[in-house]
């Protein structure tokens, strides 16, 4: 499962970083790196951009960046 297909309200932990180069590097230099719970907190009305909570802060990201992340779904406490 990837971050653009969590719903509002879910959290997961990221698995993996796809993508190559300065879109991968891009991506874990805003923290998403491996094993960092991220909850989805807003989408854009016509679906693009989300707001993603992680590390303390908020974070906008494209959908299409978010496809190249991967997750698996928790249950946050």
């Amino acid at each position: 499962m990837t971050l653009a297909e969590l719903k509002i309200g879910q959290s997961a932990k990221i698995l993996a970083v796809n993508g190559e180069g300065a879109l991968r590097r891009r991506l874990l230099d805003m923290g998403l790196t491996p094993r960092t719970e991220v909850m989805v907190r807003k989408v854009a009305p016509m679906g693009d951009p989300i707001e993603v909570h992680l590390r303390g802060y908020e974070l906008t990201l494209r959908v299409q960046d978010a496809q190249e992340i991967e997750v698996e779904r928790v249950e946050m406490a």
